[in-house]
């Protein structure tokens, strides 16, 4: 299907008449053992097995191959992998394509999670992993070595939102024989075409922006023709499969994506132009802003942007932003993001989550992620916030 119209895949992808049997909605298949009434159909179905045929549930069901297709066709890739949870699809990601002796570029400004999974998990496998400035671009060059096997990218970055230069990081990585992973969670699949760029394995989790009620754990990971059949094999040998019941959930998600992140893009662009004025805020850390880093690339990049971004204040500490966040109504406190309810974040101690570059900021940085109810009560909750904030100083 057309990338042009994302709008169209949401709503018809997966929904091959072989999943949904007639219906609308491809229907829950709970499964673990799969029988067969004879030999020869069972040596049929295992010779097959790499083909989205009934084998074994690890494999998956129908509503597996259903949502697969679905992100497959969503994304642009050759096939879908899906994981318990986006964690669980980054480390399934990088294990199938890193083996002992192998070097990986990781961007400094990465999960917090998968920055763990590196030291510690990748480390003990003995492979090595060099963090870099999310703005190095092109001058990544100075960092290969004849041992990379993947360069990490997540764009924008975990809570300070740079947006990397994904194509000129691409060209350097496939030049020196790497492969090119990306955490595309924030463009879920609509906001950025990601192997347009260069990228040869696109990694989401669907927790986020795909599920967008807050209430399934789910990853995913699509790969290019070339890449797909290593990573679906590597990710069965690793155990990794998900539950048809979130799966179902994940595909009635997928269907009201676009007009959610439309409604996210309102809400948060509104809401941040009001923040840009309060005189507490330095600056606004939304790629849509000319103060983020790496606007000039989203700008080129991304169709347009959603619901989540930070901004930095003035001044402050935490005795005063736990003010702001103790008495807020609207905006919970919550460590995901993407659902439909708005979320606050008071995020302290940036600089010991960095090792390639400094984080630097006059004051403490708040994130949001600005959900679906009216802007003017989200603003009156800010603006109740900043009240609290201000006595508490």
């Amino acid at each position: 299907m057309s990338s042009k119209h994302k709008a169209t895949t949401v709503v018809s992808a997966g929904r091959d008449p072989k999943w949904t049997k007639g219906v609308v909605n491809p229907p829950v298949m709970r499964g673990s053992t799969v029988v067969f009434e004879s030999v020869a159909q069972m040596k049929q179905a295992t010779g097959n097995r790499a083909n989205q045929t009934l084998f074994y549930g690890r494999r998956g069901t129908e509503t597996t191959f259903a949502f697969a297709d679905a992100m497959t066709a969503l994304e642009g890739g050759a096939g879908c992998a899906v994981y318990p949870c986006g964690t669980a699809a980054i480390s399934g990601a990088l294990l199938s394509f890193l083996k002992a002796g192998d070097h990986l570029l990781m961007v400094d400004t990465v999960y917090e999670p998968t920055r763990d999974f590196c030291d510690k998990m990748l480390a003990n496998l003995g492979i090595t992993t060099t963090y870099y400035d999310p703005m190095l671009g092109a001058d990544i060059e100075s960092l290969m070595q004849p041992n990379t096997k993947v360069v990490f990218t997540e764009s924008p970055g975990s809570i300070t939102m740079e947006v990397q230069d994904v194509p000129a990081i691409a060209a350097v990585a496939h030049r020196h024989g790497a492969i090119v992973m990306l955490d595309n969670t924030w463009g879920a699949g609509v906001l950025l075409d990601a192997f347009s760029l260069g990228v040869d394995v696109s990694i989401q989790a669907a927790t986020k922006y795909v599920v967008g009620h807050s209430d399934v754990m789910l990853g995913t990971a699509v790969a290019t023709k070339a890449l797909w059949p290593q990573l679906r094999e590597n990710s069965y040998l690793l155990g990794q499969c998900t539950s048809p019941d979130d799966l179902y959930l994940a595909l009635r998600g997928l269907r009201t994506l676009n007009v959610r992140m439309q409604q996210h893009q309102e809400n948060a662009l509104k809401l941040a132009n009001w923040l840009a004025q309060r005189p507490e805020v330095d600056h606004i850390r939304h790629p849509a802003f000319a103060t983020c880093p790496g606007h000039d690339v989203w700008q080129r990049d991304f169709s347009g942007s959603n619901g989540l971004f930070s901004f930095v204040l003035k001044q402050g500490h935490q005795q005063a932003t736990t003010a702001m966040l103790d008495g807020m109504q609207h905006f919970k406190m919550g460590y995901s993001w993407g659902g439909y309810e708005s979320l606050i974040l008071a995020v302290y101690g940036i600089e010991r989550l960095r090792t390639a570059t400094q984080w630097q900021a006059s004051g403490p940085l708040i994130r949001l992620h600005v959900g679906l109810e009216h802007i003017d009560d989200l603003i009156a909750d800010l603006e109740a916030g900043f009240a609290r904030f201000n006595a508490a100083l």
